[in-house]
């Protein structure tokens, strides 16, 4: 009858996994991504000294869920994940893809804006010029004339001012204008499917060769409008490429 007598290293053992499964939902309640990323270190820790202990239950138990640690910080922090290896590996991308031009720095920057937005769910429409000028729009809008900056556009899209609403227009490795009234397009399929940002871009891609930029404040997606149609969920490798054959 001695099994039923519990060691001292069972009691710890007991009190442990109910201190787990305390916070575990203390967690949950709380719901915050700092919080549960605490509570995964807590849990690396908890298995190596269970392990240490000889804490067999507690092995057990956090044993079988190790595999998941990895995947449940992929899925808990995607968004923060996605960014910070876009950042990475931007700068490298573009280096590649615009190292014979002087304005690569230029374009690196309107990347970062690009990323940082969507990221943040900031809301934003940006043309880039191509042989087609497009004057008439950039008449209509506020006048820039400024080299291409992060801190700028982001300024720009900000909701806070007053040049948020409208789109921005990028001649060579300018900003030429902001506020910036685009034709909406009048095709009946992207009239029912987008708001009048999207309908914005694509009108301007309607009618000219320029290649629209949008991000969506909704879903922080990347949207690229050109020869009239529109190309949903771009991939920061995409967008790279896209921006590197327009500045061409």
């Amino acid at each position: 009858m001695d099994f039923l007598i519990p060691r001292f290293t069972d009691i710890v053992d007991i009190l442990v996994i109910a201190f787990l499964i305390y916070q575990a939902l203390m967690i949950v309640k709380r719901s915050g991504a700092h919080q549960v990323l605490w509570g995964l270190v807590f849990l690396v820790i908890s298995y190596f000294l269970a392990v240490l202990f000889n804490l067999k239950m507690l092995s057990s138990v956090l044993s079988a869920v190790r595999n998941f640690w990895i995947l449940a910080v992929v899925i808990l922090f995607q968004p923060e994940l996605r960014s910070m290896l876009a950042r990475l590996n931007l700068s490298k991308e573009l280096g590649a893809a615009f190292k014979k031009k002087e304005s690569g720095s230029q374009y690196t920057a309107l990347i970062d804006a690009i990323s940082s937005m969507s990221f943040r769910k900031i809301g934003a429409l940006i043309v880039l010029e191509n042989k087609r000028r497009l004057n008439e729009y950039i008449n209509s809008g506020e006048p820039i004339d400024s080299a291409i900056s992060t801190r700028l556009i982001l300024t720009i899209f900000n909701t806070r001012s007053i040049l948020h609403d409208g789109a921005i227009i990028i001649r060579q490795n300018r900003i030429q204008a902001a506020k910036v009234v685009l034709p909406l397009t009048k095709n009946p399929e992207y009239v029912r499917k987008y708001g009048t940002r999207h309908q914005a871009g694509i009108g301007i891609s309607e009618l000219s060769d320029a290649i629209a930029i949008i991000v969506s404040e909704q879903t922080g997606k990347i949207s690229v409008a050109h020869n009239g149609k529109l190309q949903t969920g771009v991939a920061f490798e995409e967008l790279v490429q896209i921006i590197a054959d327009a500045s061409r």
